[in-house]
């Protein structure tokens, strides 16, 4: 009797053991959102990141991607993040900047001339304390990426000076500094989301717009813009993010798979939107859209009283502190 008792006890010990094992090894899932289109390099980055999350976990992390504002638009995305009810987001600059607001100050006029400036920036001190501010409002930073230089384009003449924007209705991203550059140039500005745009353009609801070409391609706003102009006149990034409320709740091993996916995710994405923007100029000038480059010295004048505008206001100082860090090199 000893005996049987001794081997049930045992099997029972034994049983509980493996449930608890099993319990630790059970599958953490995690749903990531976005605006763009599938052929974005921010979609493909995020099916990177969940391809090697999944990997460095032993196949425990598991990572669902719903792209194309399936889970609604960035402004939407950010509040379901702080609340966790959304794990994760490669979300927009201007919609994170109603929350954040010091991410509006890599959005001045004309402070980088180029990607890779602005991401030796994003990975600099600067980058460090605009990632501290964000987990301050529930949004932990796993990456700066890339939302490109941008560019106008619209359905009436070319934009070659400030002056041939007057008078005309153009679409900005929920981005206060986007709005600024626009009024300063003396065009109307009116906020629509990205996937309402074409239908917008189309119908004549506004007559311009302005986005990396990569965005302009994928969204296929070339069918319905004739002009593109190569203003330069700001950088957007894209921040990678994910719920404080959702990263709490990660062992620590599963912190470190997902930091380093977000990592390899991180420096694909800027890769393919470098490369994106040096091929598509070809790629819209064969689609027929006439691309004009402009004297960008009148523009950055006509833009220049946006600076002095946010450099007085409330984020003054962190804005001096990434126009130094920007004008440094």
């Amino acid at each position: 009797m000893q005996r049987k008792t001794f081997l049930v006890h045992a099997l029972a010990f034994a049983a509980v053991s493996l449930c608890a094992g099993a319990a630790s090894a059970q599958a953490v899932k995690l749903t990531l959102g976005h605006g763009t289109a599938i052929d974005n390099p921010r979609h493909i980055a995020a099916l990177k990141f969940a391809e090697v999350a999944k990997a460095k976990s032993g196949g425990r992390i598991d990572v669902t991607v719903a792209p194309a504002a399936q889970l609604g638009d960035d402004a939407a995305m950010v509040t379901a993040l702080r609340t966790g009810a959304l794990d994760m987001s490669a979300n927009s600059q201007g919609a994170v900047a109603n929350v954040v607001p010091e991410y509006a100050a890599f959005g001045m006029p004309f402070l980088f001339g180029s990607q890779a400036h602005a991401w030796k920036v994003m990975d600099g001190p600067a980058g460090k304390e605009l990632a501290d501010k964000s987990a301050e409002k529930g949004l932990v930073v796993l990456g700066f990426w890339d939302n490109g230089i941008r560019q106008m384009s619209n359905s009436k003449r070319p934009l070659l000076k400030p002056e041939d924007l007057k008078g005309l209705k153009m679409r900005t991203p929920p981005d206060t500094v986007t709005v600024d550059i626009m009024q300063s140039l003396g065009a109307e500005a009116q906020q629509i989301k990205f996937s309402e745009l074409y239908v917008a353009l189309q119908q004549g609801v506004v007559d311009g717009q302005e986005n990396p070409l990569v965005n302009i391609q994928a969204g296929k706003l070339y069918e319905v813009q004739k002009y593109i102009s190569l203003t330069g006149h700001k950088y957007e990034l894209t921040p990678f993010l994910i719920s404080k409320r959702s990263w709490d709740k990660l062992s620590d091993a599963d912190k470190k798979a997902v930091q380093e996916a977000a990592a390899e995710a991180t420096a694909l994405q800027r890769k393919l939107a470098q490369e994106a923007d040096d091929k598509l100029l070809g790629d819209l000038k064969a689609k027929g859209v006439q691309i004009d480059k402009v004297d960008q010295s009148l523009f950055e004048k006509a833009t220049a009283p946006v600076l002095a505008k946010w450099e007085a206001g409330p984020i003054g100082p962190y804005v001096k502190k990434v126009v130094a860090a920007a004008r440094a090199k």
